[in-house]
C-alpha cells in the first residue's frame, strides 16, 4: 500500500523543498495509534520527509527516473506529537549527490515546534536499469509522478489559474 503523505508543496528551489501534510481524524491508521490519543505515527512522519526528498530529486532530475527509494535514515529524532487538525511542515535540504541518488537533511515541524529531524539518503533509478522489460513501467510511473507533481506543486497550480 502506498500512502501519499504530502498535501502540497509550498516552496521549492534546486536546494530546498518545503511541503505540508495536514493530519485528519479520517486517516484510518489513527484509530490504532492510539485509540484514546490519536497521533501521526513516527514512521509516517519519516515517510512524509522521504516523499519530500523524492520530489526534490524529481525536480532536480527533470523526472528522469521512475523510482525514489529510501536507502538509509540516520540520526532520526522525534520531539513532538502530531494530532488530527495539525499540520506537519516538512523542510528538506539537498546535502550532496551520491552514486545512487542523494543525501538530504530533513526536518518536520508542528506549530513551529520541532517534531522530527533526520539525515536521509535516497536512491534514484529506473527499473529498466535492472531489466529492460520494465521500460514501459518506468514511462508510466514517470507520467504518474508528473501528474501528481502538478497537483502538489502550489506554484504550478497558481500559474494555471
Amino acid at each position: 500500500m502506498k500512502f501519499n503523505l504530502l498535501d502540497k508543496i509550498e516552496s521549492i528551489t534546486a536546494e530546498r523543498l518545503t511541503a505540508r501534510k495536514q493530519v485528519s481524524l479520517a486517516e484510518e491508521y489513527l484509530a490504532d495509534h492510539f485509540p484514546t490519543f490519536p497521533v501521526l505515527p513516527g514512521v509516517m512522519m519519516l515517510e512524509a520527509m522521504t516523499q519530500a526528498c523524492g520530489w526534490l530529486l524529481h525536480h532536480r532530475g527533470g523526472f528522469a527516473c521512475s523510482m525514489t527509494i529510501l536507502k538509509e535514515a540516520k540520526n532520526v529524532k522525534y520531539a513532538h506529537f502530531l494530532s488530527p487538525g495539525q499540520s506537519l511542515v516538512v523542510d528538506v535540504q539537498w546535502v550532496k549527490s551520491t552514486d545512487a541518488g542523494a543525501i538530504f537533511k530533513a526536518a518536520g515541524t508542528v506549530d513551529e515546534q520541532p517534531a522530527v529531524t533526520a539525515r536521509l539518503e535516497l536512491a534514484y533509478f529506473n527499473l529498466a536499469q535492472r531489466d529492460s522489460a520494465y521500460a514501459p513501467t518506468d514511462a508510466a510511473l514517470i507520467e504518474h509522478h508528473k501528474r501528481r507533481w502538478q497537483l502538489l506543486n502550489l506554484q504550478n497550480r497558481e500559474q494555471s489559474l
